[in-house]
């Protein structure tokens, strides 16, 4: 962000500090751990609806670009979490522990 004074001299404060100043959320952070919820609670569902079958979907068709796999919902998870991420997500301790890792690599990427 670039602020501009009465005698015309740039200031430059970065988006970081921005938000320490303001308390505002990023919102890409904010969308990760929104995200990482989600799975949680959907994973520990008994009652057989819709949501973990949508997680855990495997698209047959749609082309991607060359050398690009199909991604599904599940894949940013399973790198965090392991493939056994369902039963890590029934200790809640556990599946918080891993939130905060999860944020980070999701903000990361992107």
């Amino acid at each position: 962000m670039i602020l501009k004074f009465k005698y015309s001299i740039i200031i430059r404060i970065r988006n970081e500090e921005i938000r320490r100043r303001t308390r505002v959320t990023d919102i890409a952070q904010r969308v990760a751990k929104l995200k990482w919820q989600w799975a949680g609670h959907i994973a520990r569902r008994t009652d057989g609806r819709w949501g973990l079958k949508v997680l855990e979907w495997r698209p047959r068709t749609g082309k991607r670009s060359v050398g690009r796999s199909p991604t599904r919902w599940t894949d940013d998870i399973r790198r965090v979490a392991g493939s056994r991420w369902r039963q890590a997500a029934q200790d809640r301790a556990l599946w918080n522990s891993l939130q905060k890792t999860y944020v980070q690599q999701w903000t990361s990427i992107g």
